[in-house]
C-alpha cells in the first residue's frame, strides 16, 4: 500500500514540471482544483506562452495547417493531423484562434475523404477518424455537420466491418477501437440530440464488448497476424494512432467504464507498475520523431505518473483516491 506522505511527494513533484499542462492537468484531475483557482488560472495561460504549445503552434500557416508538410498526415507526427492531436492531449485551449483554425482545416480537407470511406467499402481507419473527432471536439465542433460523417464511419467500422483494418491483416484492430472509443468519448458529451448520442452509445457498447469481454486488456489476445506490440504493456506518452494499456484505461475513465470487471485486473496490473518511489516510468517510443519541447525522460515519466495516478482514482483506488 502505498502512503499519502508518497501521493504528496508525487503532487510535488508533477507541479515541478517544466510543461505548464501537466502542472495544469495534475491540480484539475488530481488535486480537484477549479478552473476558477489562481494556480489552475496560471498554468492555463502558461500552456500558451511557454513549452511545448507554443512550439507546436509556431509553424503553423493562416490556413489552417502546419508548414513544410507533405500532406496532413506526413510527416509523422510534426504534421497537422498530428499536431492537432498533441495539442489536444496537452489541454490547449479550443477555443484558441490557432486551435480553431487547425480543426477548420482537418475538417474541411476530409470532408469529402470520410463520405467516400463511408460509402464505399474502405475499411481499417478507425484510429485516424477517432482522433480527428477527439480535437475538431476539442475545439468546438461536436455539432458541426461535418462531425456527422466521421461518426457514421466509426458506426458502421462498429457494425458491418467488425473493427476489421487491413492494416491489421484485415482482423478486427484493438488500436482502432480504442481510438474510436478516444473521439467517441468527447463527442458524446457534447452531441446534443438523445437520439444522435445513440447512435454513438451502441458504437461504444460494441467497442467495449471487444475490448473488455471478447478479450482480456492484460492478455492482449486480440488479433493478429504476427506478435502482440510489446509497446502496449509500456506506459507511453504520447502515443498517436497506437494505444497501450494505460491509454485504453485512460479511456474507460472518459465512458465511466472503470467499474467494469474486464477493466479490474487491468487497474490491478497498474497499480503494480507503481514504483517505491511513488512514480510511474513512462516511455516516449517517438520522441526522437516529434516535437523535441515535449521535454525529457523525466517528463515523459511524469506524464505516466500523471494519467496512471488519475486513472487509478477515478477507480477509486486505494492509496490514489486520497489527496490530503
Amino acid at each position: 500500500m502505498v502512503d499519502h506522505l508518497c501521493n504528496d511527494e508525487l503532487h510535488t513533484w508533477l507541479l515541478d514540471a517544466a510543461t505548464p499542462s501537466i502542472r495544469y492537468l495534475t491540480r484539475r484531475l488530481l488535486l480537484d482544483a477549479s478552473e476558477t483557482d489562481d494556480d489552475v488560472i496560471a498554468a492555463r495561460r502558461d500552456i500558451h506562452a511557454v513549452g511545448p504549445v507554443p512550439a507546436i503552434l509556431a509553424p503553423q500557416t493562416e490556413e489552417g495547417h502546419w508548414a513544410g508538410e507533405r500532406s496532413y498526415y506526413t510527416p509523422k507526427y510534426t504534421s497537422t493531423h498530428w499536431s492537432m492531436l498533441l495539442l489536444t492531449e496537452l489541454a490547449a485551449d479550443g477555443s484558441d484562434v490557432a486551435l480553431r483554425r487547425g480543426a477548420e482545416f482537418m475538417l474541411t480537407a476530409t470532408s469529402g475523404e470520410v463520405k467516400e470511406a463511408h460509402e464505399g467499402r474502405e475499411r481499417g481507419l478507425a484510429c485516424f477518424w477517432g482522433n480527428l473527432l477527439r480535437y475538431v471536439v476539442h475545439c468546438g465542433y461536436a455539432r458541426d455537420p461535418r462531425v456527422g460523417p466521421v461518426v457514421a464511419y466509426l458506426r458502421r467500422e462498429a457494425g458491418s466491418s467488425g473493427w476489421r483494418c487491413r492494416y491489421n491483416g484485415d482482423l478486427p484492430c484493438a488500436w482502432g477501437v480504442a481510438r474510436a472509443l478516444w473521439g467517441l468519448a468527447a463527442w458524446l458529451q457534447q452531441a446534443g440530440a438523445a437520439g444522435i448520442r445513440a447512435d454513438g452509445e451502441a458504437v461504444v457498447e460494441s467497442g467495449l464488448t471487444f475490448l473488455l469481454t471478447e478479450h482480456q486488456l492484460v492478455d492482449a489476445r486480440y488479433p493478429t497476424r504476427g506478435r502482440r506490440h510489446p509497446m502496449w504493456f509500456d506506459l507511453n506518452f504520447p502515443l498517436f494512432y497506437q494505444a497501450d494499456l494505460l491509454f485504453v484505461l485512460r479511456v474507460l475513465a472518459d465512458l465511466n467504464a472503470l467499474g467494469r470487471p474486464g477493466a479490474q485486473p487491468a487497474l490491478e496490473w497498474l497499480a503494480a507498475k507503481r514504483e517505491p518511489d511513488g512514480r510511474w516510468p513512462g516511455a516516449s517510443p517517438f520522441r526522437a520523431r516529434t516535437y523535441a519541447a515535449l521535454g525529457d525522460a523525466e517528463e515523459t515519466d511524469r506524464w505516466a505518473s500523471l494519467h496512471a495516478a488519475s486513472v487509478l482514482r477515478r477507480a477509486g483506488w486505494a492509496g490514489v483516491s486520497d489527496t490530503r
